[in-house]
């Protein structure tokens, strides 16, 4: 048996973080990954997946500049599944070297092989070769992510029925697809599909998607997906999926209405990876969705046992889980560190982009807060015409008190790094004043910002 000061169970990005932080305070440090390669769920089938191919379909399909040379603009005619497939494993590895590099820089050992409990202070690891190895440690931090839910009435053949982590090995884009699950993973997807001229339909068993994200961004969404043709299918309950005589494959809903398509794609939750760690023989019970409950600390149920990122549920963020990996081991061996931030970016990699920080309008008013709101539109400025962009704003809310920001929302090209002169800005407690008193590199689309405070002191005025 070998013996650490900190074990770490899941190479994501809170495992990642966890463990290089308490390397960094001289302690002895082993993380555990299941798979041949370090990175998770974040690096081979969630974040960096589906955002690299986000980027290749834009490109590939001409998505950006179709606002000014039309619809049928292409950069390549005839897209496969391998164009998409050698851009993606060009940037998986390179952010796994990244990762193996910043663990050995740190002194983190490493071990690949399936953890589970063997008492609250001991992991036992069965590499690929059988080979079983114990490993204590007095303090244990666990980041074992989440996996895609797959009901029992859906034949999944990772082939044309699949999951979030089946569409990666897709072997040819189809013509049509039934997308059952519109939040963000299925929001995404679909958009992306979208861009392809696939024809999509999204399916969800509630009347509004994404409602959390606000509702002017989220109308100036739909309008877009209306306008590119995206069907949207909202109240309809999956009752099952089978094939018909042709090949293709049909969904049918509880109201007696089906959709057929050449693939269907299943968005629908994600529950956690806790079902071989033998929880119980550390004293833990998992939730209904297999995940865990923490505090404040990121500590369980048992306080030496920490854990972080998707496996305790929301926000369910990469940028956070680096965070709850940090404080955790900061935490765990008594180091002060700052707090995780009251504010963070929401970002949606959807086409357009989504992103948020701070309250939307439907929560001040359900909270009795005064504010001002202003709203710029992308066409409205002269960067928006140049790059041909038609869809996209940018929202600010501020308190009509002392005209602090409150919230800030976009949606449209670039609104996953727009959103961080916002959140600095209301991070440090500014004010509108800010917006208008400073001056913006002319063009950009930056200037939203400006344009939106503008808007709201000539209604003050």
């Amino acid at each position: 048996m070998q013996t650490f000061d900190f074990l770490v169970v899941g190479s994501g990005p809170a495992g990642q973080h966890a463990a290089i932080q308490a390397a960094k305070l001289g302690k002895q440090v082993a993380l555990v990954e299941r798979g041949a390669q370090v990175g998770g769920v974040t690096v081979h089938t969630g974040t960096i997946p589906s955002k690299t191919l986000r980027e290749a379909i834009l490109y590939l399909s001409g998505w950006r500049q179709r606002g000014i040379y039309g619809r049928d603009y292409r950069v390549k005619q005839s897209i496969t599944a391998e164009d998409l497939a050698r851009r993606l494993q060009f940037t998986i590895q390179h952010e796994v070297k990244v990762i193996e590099d910043q663990l050995q820089r740190n002194g983190v050992v490493v071990v690949h092989g399936a953890a589970s409990f063997a008492d609250s202070n001991t992991i036992q690891v069965a590499d690929p070769e059988g080979t079983t190895t114990r490993y204590r440690a007095n303090r244990i931090f666990l980041a074992t992510g989440t996996r895609p839910r797959r009901p029992e009435n859906i034949p999944f053949d990772d082939d044309s029925i699949i999951d979030s982590d089946g569409i990666l090995n897709l072997r040819e884009i189809p013509k049509s697809i039934v997308i059952y699950g519109a939040g963000v993973i299925g929001v995404e997807y679909a958009s992306m599909f979208n861009a392809l001229d696939v024809e999509v339909t999204l399916v969800d068993t509630h009347e509004q998607i994404l409602p959390f994200i606000d509702k002017d961004v989220m109308n100036e969404f739909a309008q877009h997906m209306s306008k590119c043709g995206m069907r949207l299918l909202l109240g309809e309950k999956l009752e099952s999926v089978e094939r018909d005589d042709q090949g293709k494959v049909v969904a049918n809903y509880a109201s007696g209405n089906s959709d057929r398509a050449d693939a269907f794609l299943f968005t629908a939750g994600r529950i956690g990876c806790t079902s071989t760690l033998k929880l119980d023989k550390a004293g833990l019970t998992a939730t209904d969705r297999h995940q865990l409950t923490v505090n404040e600390n990121y500590q369980t149920d048992v306080p030496h046992i920490y854990a972080g990122g998707d496996l305790i549920g929301f926000p369910s963020l990469a940028s956070t889980s680096m965070e709850q990996g940090r404080i955790a081991a900061c935490h765990a061996f008594n180091e002060s560190c700052n707090r995780a931030p009251a504010h963070f970016p929401y970002g949606i990699y959807s086409v357009p982009e989504i992103s948020m920080i701070g309250r939307t309008e439907q929560d001040l008013g359900k909270e009795g807060i005064a504010f001002h709101r202003g709203v710029a539109r992308f066409r409205e400025t002269a960067r928006g015409q140049i790059m041909g962009i038609d869809e996209g704003l940018l929202k600010l809310l501020v308190a009509q008190t002392d005209h602090r920001i409150l919230g800030v929302h976009i949606v449209g090209e670039g609104a996953t790094e727009l959103i961080h002169i916002g959140q600095a800005v209301m991070m440090l407690n500014g004010t509108l004043d800010y917006f208008i008193e400073n001056a913006f590199n002319y063009p950009t689309l930056a200037e939203t910002y400006k344009i939106a405070a503008l808007n709201i002191w000539n209604h003050i005025r």
